[in-house]
């Protein structure tokens, strides 16, 4: 391929880098190398770029998303990210029920098998003197909600679902089999907030999840600059697919 052809890239999580004929040592080397090189090379390209890869990078870090989320007005719910035994058990206290999720999803393997590591709910004294050992991040729980809200932007373009399951899950992706879909409008006002946090981190999409409450306002939980989408479009029929090709195309 002529790399000064290329227009647009999707950068849409592409696998590791992989070595497997070679040591431990001599397969870490030679894979940061190929990131370096060969994902450098692609990420400097003079092209349009759905998400450019170190702007994707940036924006996951959950600290950023969630200050960012509040310089820009959205409801936030308290949160503690901390490795403090003392911290966590009196945050869990004064805002009980409180959540713990991880600050990024990582590959966890029970038996051989990948495990989903989902939020959940977690009582003070259930928080032990392990959360010493790294980085952990507790939430104040949504009370109240009745739904959840799935919105994609990408460009100019901004599609809005309701989430509800029968059992209100806590986290909607534990199971998808429990889900229904509504289209929705976005709340009054926040279309411009939801640019405006795009812009903030040069996005060009983002997936945001909200908690709605029962009188109906919306919390921001994060946004996802890599999230998953297409399987949102049979069930609702809006047209992403589309949007995608257009951002690409330079039409939005």
């Amino acid at each position: 391929m002529d790399l000064a052809e290329v227009s647009a890239v999707y950068w849409r999580r592409p696998s590791l880098y992989r070595f497997p004929g070679l040591s431990n040592q001599d397969r870490d080397f030679a894979a940061v190398q190929a990131t370096e090189g060969f994902g450098g090379v692609l990420a400097s390209l003079a092209c349009r770029y759905v998400n450019h890869p170190h702007h994707n990078w940036a924006a996951e870090y959950k600290p950023s998303q969630l200050s960012t989320a509040v310089q820009l007005g959205f409801e936030v719910p308290p949160t503690l990210i901390t490795s403090d035994l003392a911290a966590a058990r009196a945050f869990a206290r004064k805002y009980a029920p409180v959540i713990y999720k991880p600050l990024r999803l990582t590959d966890v393997l029970r038996d051989g098998r990948p495990m989903g590591l989902w939020t959940q709910r977690v009582e003070p004294d259930e928080i032990d003197q392990n959360v010493a050992g790294t980085a952990h991040l507790f939430q104040a729980e949504v009370l109240d909600k009745v739904a959840d809200l799935r919105i994609t932007v990408v460009g100019d373009r901004v599609f809005c679902v309701r989430i509800e399951s029968a059992a209100m899950l806590l986290d909607w992706r534990a199971d998808y089999d429990a889900l229904s879909y509504q289209v929705v409008e976005p709340p009054a006002g926040m279309v411009p907030r939801l640019q405006a946090y795009l812009k903030r981190f040069g996005l060009e999409f983002g997936c945001f999840d909200f908690a709605v409450d029962r009188h109906g306002a919306p919390h921001f939980l994060e946004c996802n600059p890599n999230g998953q989408w297409a399987w949102m479009e049979p069930p609702t029929g809006l047209p992403m697919a589309a949007a995608f090709a257009d951002a690409l195309e330079g039409r939005l």
